[in-house]
Formats: structure tokens, C-alpha cells, sequence
């Protein structure tokens, strides 16, 4: 792809700017009037902040970058159906296996800890 394509690819037309700053006032708008009005319940706020954000969403998601990353976000949930996953017994041994590590190294540097400390006070003449 050229410059000047990948250019035109991130252009938005008038009309999507509008949409995009549009939807960006209504969550702002959404979000200050949660806080802007304490007086009524919390349930109402949260049900009408819920209801901005799906419109704000639908009016993003209605222009060119809304829709490049609502594609994006389908690409990737394709991509991880195909994961294989662990099975419940590889994960319990993995787990084991780093805890067990975790321990060892513990003891590791606990014991270099210990011997360098031993010998400061040797050297230091601090030590009985």
C-alpha cells in the first residue's frame, strides 16, 4: 500500500468527523450528567449513562474507522477460536511447576543472601 493510499485510509469524510465528535460530546455528556445529578437514584443514572454509551457506540460504529475496528474486533475473535488451550491437567502441572521454581529460587537467593551477609560482618569485624 502506498503513502498516499494509506493517507486516504485514515482521511475521515466530513460527515464521519461529525459522527465521531458527536459521539465523543454525548459520552462526555453522559458522563458529567452521572455525576452532575446525585440527587437522583443511581440506577437511573447508570441505566441512562448505558443507554448514551450504546448510542454513542452505534453512532461510531456507523462511520468508516467504527466500522475498520468493529472488523478488527471480528478478525480477532476469529483468531481465538482457533487457540488451541491447555487441558485442565497441563495447566495444574505448569502451575505446579512455576511454583515449585518460585520456591528454589527463593531459597537460592535466600542462601547468597545469607552467605553475603555472613561474610560483611566478617569483613567488617562485626561479626561475633
Amino acid at each position: 500500500m502506498t503513502t498516499q493510499a494509506q493517507s486516504q485510509d485514515l482521511s475521515l469524510s466530513p460527515f464521519d468527523l461529525v459522527k465521531v465528535i458527536l459521539s465523543v460530546l454525548l459520552l462526555t455528556a453522559g458522563v458529567v450528567g452521572f455525576y452532575w445529578y446525585p440527587e437522583y437514584s443511581v440506577l437511573y443514572r447508570t441505566l441512562a449513562l448505558i443507554g448514551i454509551v450504546l448510542v454513542a457506540a452505534g453512532l461510531f460504529f456507523a462511520t468508516a474507522p467504527g466500522q475498520m475496528l468493529w472488523s478488527f474486533i471480528q478478525e480477532a475473535r476469529a483468531e481465538l477460536r482457533k487457540v488451541t488451550w491447555p487441558t485442565r491437567q497441563e495447566t495444574i502441572h505448569t502451575t505446579l511447576m512455576v511454583v515449585v521454581m518460585v520456591v528454589i529460587v527463593g531459597l537460592i537467593l535466600w542462601l547468597f543472601d545469607s552467605l553475603f551477609l555472613w561474610l560483611v560482618k566478617l569483613l567488617t569485624g562485626q561479626g561475633g
